[in-house]
């Protein structure tokens, strides 16, 4: 289908050349022309965001995680499944990038009045009219949560207008904001940075299905579970291994995973760049009302989110660093309101500690990664994390445990559903990593990344937890750095961290 002759006004509105001629390239299958060659590896979401679009019971579905891990990619991938594997015909889909087009900021209501755009010039009817043909118009709109009152809009779309629309943000407080105005129009998916299973299937190592069910929650409260995702790594020991050297080696983004033929040193530069100064010069630059936010600032506290990844530290210890690197006064509050513009943007998870009997326990949150290949190329430090890597570079160990703990808590964290927390040291009861909470169980993990790990003393802090029967948690689970790994006591089950990132 070959577009010519576009009007510029409709109902009142106008489209400036420049943004036409955007939209009309960002949609290439309207002229009959072909997408942009795609990654063969579709990310592991891509059949359940699909069917959440089509069939879901809420009309819009929203796909957010940090920058640059494949969510406009899976977006395209969806599009060209439906473009040639269901048929669907090509004026039926409408895609819209908004990610730094000034022209649309001459538009009152872009979202409504490119729609409007869409149904007079291409689609040639009305959405409803196509729906009551049983050919529901899909759009696509991609980091939406750069639009102001984006929500609203989208409300108004789908109250009056049959459609399916699926959007990507990497703002998780700009999506939160959203969803008390689209409450039950909304349903909302997570998408990290690669899984092991996606690694080992890249790059030809094996295809492996994983343990836990996508919706299936419940049987992370079950013994048997944690020993079969055990018994599962080390039946798939050879590509699990395989795996996990090239995660440890360059982390989980698409770019670090995708091009191993470059040198780390020039993927570092580019995570940074398309990563880290994007978030903070573009994501986070401005606050509510316009007002600016300090870059030098929030780049000093992303640096020690790295250095002190998988610990809480308070906001003492931070101020103090700050006031050195930047000669600045700054109070806790501000580090507390920074750390959690960063928690938004995905690029850190803040794990709180665990809430009890309606009082939250005496600590500070405890700072996760969402990858640590992003520390690798912060901070320009390479942390081994196989069993041989620390072997040769056993000084390392301590810090390896860190980076153990930070990517346990982003792996957890990413699980939709899952309650995560960490239970902080306080009067006789030691401190435990993590905890998770379904329903009424509580499951206690401990992180023991070292060569030897001593039954009696690595545990105490899950066994205590375990028999306080207040806590309700029946077994507790013991991560460790390799395979040959047994505790005496029954209630604890021992899986390595390369089994545990097999979990999903």
């Amino acid at each position: 289908m070959k577009v010519t002759g576009l009007e510029n006004t409709f109902f009142g509105e106008r489209l400036e050349t420049g943004l036409e001629v955007l939209l009309l390239d960002t949609n290439p299958w309207w002229q009959n022309e072909p997408m942009r060659v795609l990654p063969p590896l579709r990310r592991w979401l891509f059949e359940h965001t699909l069917q959440r679009l089509k069939n879901g019971l809420a009309p819009v579905t929203v796909l957010r995680g940090p920058r640059q891990v494949g969510k406009t990619t899976l977006q395209e991938h969806i599009i060209d499944h439906l473009l040639h594997r269901e048929d669907v015909h090509p004026k039926r889909i409408f895609r819209v990038q908004f990610d730094e087009i000034p022209s649309l900021t001459g538009l009152s209501d872009p979202i409504l009045s490119l729609c409007r755009w869409f149904e007079h010039q291409i689609l040639g009817g009305s959405f409803n009219e196509w729906a009551r043909r049983d050919e529901p118009v899909f759009l696509f709109f991609d980091e939406v949560q750069n639009l102001t009152d984006w929500a609203p809009q989208i409300k108004t779309l789908v109250d009056h207008h049959s459609v399916r629309v699926l959007l990507t943000g990497s703002s998780a407080l700009r999506i939160e904001y959203g969803r008390d105005s689209l409450a039950g129009r909304i349903t909302t998916l997570e998408l990290g940075t690669f899984l092991l299973r996606e690694i080992a299937s890249l790059r030809g190592w094996g295809e492996l299905t994983p343990p836990l069910p996508l919706n299936g929650l419940g049987a992370l409260k079950e013994r048997d579970f944690w020993e079969t995702l055990r018994e599962f790594g080390d039946q798939n020991r050879r590509v699990r291994d395989q795996a996990f050297v090239a995660f440890a080696e360059r982390g989980g983004y698409p770019i670090a995973q995708v091009h191993t033929d470059r040198p780390w040193e020039e993927v570092a530069d580019q995570l940074n760049e398309t990563v880290i100064r994007r978030v903070i010069q573009h994501d986070l630059r401005l606050g509510e009302r316009g007002r600016k936010r300090d870059p030098n600032l929030l780049e000093t506290l992303f640096l020690l989110s790295c250095r002190y990844a998988g610990q809480a530290p308070g906001p003492s210890i931070f101020i103090n660093e700050i006031r050195s690197a930047l000669s600045a006064n700054i109070g806790p509050q501000r580090v507390r309101t920074y750390l959690r513009f960063l928690n938004d943007t995905l690029l850190i998870r803040l794990v709180p500690p665990l809430e009890l009997r309606l009082k939250r326990q005496k600590g500070y949150p405890k700072i996760c990664l969402c990858d640590h290949g992003l520390r690798a190329s912060w901070l320009r430090e390479v942390v081994p994390l196989t069993p041989n890597g620390l072997q040769r570079s056993p000084h390392l160990s301590d810090l390896a445990g860190h980076m153990a703990e930070s990517i346990v808590g982003s792996f957890l964290g990413h699980i939709p559903g899952l309650d995560l927390a960490w239970f902080p040291e306080r009067g006789g009861e030691p401190e435990v990593d993590f905890v998770i909470t379904i329903g009424e169980h509580r499951i206690p993990l401990e992180i023991k990344y070292r060569q030897h790990i001593d039954g009696h003393r690595d545990t105490l802090g899950l066994r205590a937890f375990m028999e306080k029967v207040v806590y309700n948690a029946p077994f507790g689970v013991l991560v460790t750095l390799s395979d040959d790994v047994s505790v005496t006591d029954p209630r604890i089950v021992a899986v390595p961290l390369s089994s545990l990132l097999l979990m999903r």
